[in-house]
């Protein structure tokens, strides 16, 4: 008979590839996306990210965010480490009925946000019907 038992180091790499990503999967940021009225906002938590370490690019309807938290160095020795470390990114594939040249992109409390209007030819208006038989406006005179 044949007993096999956990490796608790195999588990352990497993957890932690999925928590802090890999070079091949970074590991992914937290997001919420919603619409209000004309257009979609998207946050990102990345908490303790320096906002010039946040790259955003769009290129044809798939957005990409990057954003790196940096190792700290110095002469100390780490009791705890428990938040990730290294390079995090999230890509997005978005509609054809959104304006992408005109997301605005905030970072405010470790919240990265991303607001993406709804591109004019996307939003619903009203449509004249023209008839064959229209009545021409009568004049009224005073």
């Amino acid at each position: 008979m044949l007993i096999r038992t956990a490796d608790p180091f195999r588990e352990l790499d497993r957890f932690a590839q999925q928590v802090l990503g890999t070079t091949n999967r970074p590991a992914v940021m937290p997001m919420d996306a919603w619409r209000e009225s004309d257009e979609f906002v998207i946050e990102f938590d990345l908490p303790g990210i320096a906002a010039e370490s946040i790259d955003l690019d769009v290129e044809r309807n798939v957005l990409t965010v990057r954003a790196e938290r940096m190792a700290r160095n110095g002469d100390w020795e780490m009791l705890a480490s428990e938040r990730p470390r290294g390079m995090f990114s999230r890509q997005l594939v978005l509609g054809d009925n959104l304006d992408l040249a005109k997301i605005q992109a905030s970072y405010e409390g470790g919240v990265l946000r991303l607001r993406v209007p709804v591109a004019e030819q996307a939003k619903p208006r009203k449509i004249q019907i023209n008839s064959d038989t229209q009545a021409q406006p009568a004049s009224i005179e005073a």
